[in-house]
């Protein structure tokens, strides 16, 4: 099993961006010295709670404070931005760390029609212009045509799409490129995408296919720690959902909210418990190995948005002596 973290940055309430930018950096670290894979970077704008917006720069900072874990973009909003700019940021990241640059895109908004025309500057909504995008992107980093983005490395980094069912996976797969499944957003088509891409997958930009999914974790000392911590995450989850404040609340206060939930909140944090993986050790082996073998998939991304950044770190630190 090869795992890695996807960092949403989430800033807990009471605390600074620049805080929550520092103990990011400062996880990376931890990550390297735990023999984590990767650690990649969200982009999220139009958000109190959620630091990462500009996931190429974290990329820079986090890679220059390492030595040799991989660091990636969970993802770009390519339709929102010139595949060619996209393409010369990601070349200039592999000039500076040969061979650590996993550079991950998504089709997404960014936080809402309104974020959107200001991050294309207010130009047309171009989210049906994904796949070209998609395909020019993949061409510059492949050194395909007349015109190649800047600086051109020697390597090539890796790209992967991100994606949430098989269309998305089948154009990855067209286009040779790696492909992420976002099981921590929709945990019912992860399956079918994953079969669907390596079915589908033709070598191109890679030689072969590169499959990673992406889940919530939460590892306690044991099961009833684990359910303890992850109210904070529950919570925030929520808050999200709804459109609320969406920095993470503490343990404490999050579990006063649980205890005096809606049934209609109730039903809300119970289905999205099917994107979470909660327990001790034990328990979180058994359901990461079960949903790795279901999706056949060994490269995962770990998502863990807890308040307290000490037990953050010690939930990686417990999954790390689980696999790595």
């Amino acid at each position: 099993m090869r795992i890695g973290i996807l960092d949403q940055m989430p800033q807990p309430k009471g605390r600074t961006a620049e805080e929550t930018a520092a103990g990011a950096l400062e996880m990376a670290r931890h990550a390297e010295n735990m023999g984590y894979g990767s650690y990649w970077f969200a982009e999220h704008h139009a958000t109190r709670g959620m630091v990462s917006s500009s996931p190429e720069i974290m990329m820079a900072a986090a890679a220059a404070r390492t030595e040799s874990i991989k660091v990636g973009s969970g993802g770009i909003l390519l339709p929102q931005y010139s595949a060619y700019k996209v393409a010369a940021q990601i070349s200039q990241l592999e000039s500076l760390y040969p061979g650590r640059i996993e550079a991950g895109v998504g089709r997404s908004t960014g936080g809402g029609e309104f974020v959107r025309k200001r991050l294309a500057d207010f130009k047309h909504n171009q989210m049906g212009d994904y796949p070209e995008k998609l395909e020019a992107l993949t061409g510059y980093l492949n050194k395909e045509g007349q015109i190649r983005a800047a600086p051109r490395t020697e390597g090539k980094p890796d790209l992967y799409a991100l994606g949430l069912g098989e269309n998305s996976a089948e154009l990855a797969a067209s286009l040779g490129i790696g492909y992420v499944f976002g099981h921590f957003i929709k945990p019912d088509r992860g399956a079918e995408a994953l079969e669907a891409y390596r079915r589908s997958f033709r070598p191109g930009l890679l030689g072969s296919p590169k499959a990673k999914a992406c889940v919530f974790v939460v590892c306690g000392e044991d099961d009833e720690h684990a359910e303890y911590l992850s109210a904070s995450q529950h919570i925030w989850l929520l808050n999200v959902e709804k459109g609320l404040d969406s920095q993470v609340p503490d343990v404490t206060t999050a579990q006063e909210r649980m205890a005096s939930l809606s049934e209609k909140e109730k039903e809300s944090v119970g289905k999205n418990r099917k994107r979470m993986i909660i327990g001790g050790p034990e328990k979180v082996k058994r359901e990461l190995d079960n949903v790795s073998e279901i999706y056949q998939c060994e490269d995962w991304l770990l998502l863990c948005n807890l308040y307290d950044w000490e037990e953050k770190r010690k939930s990686f630190e417990r999954i790390s002596k689980l696999y790595l």
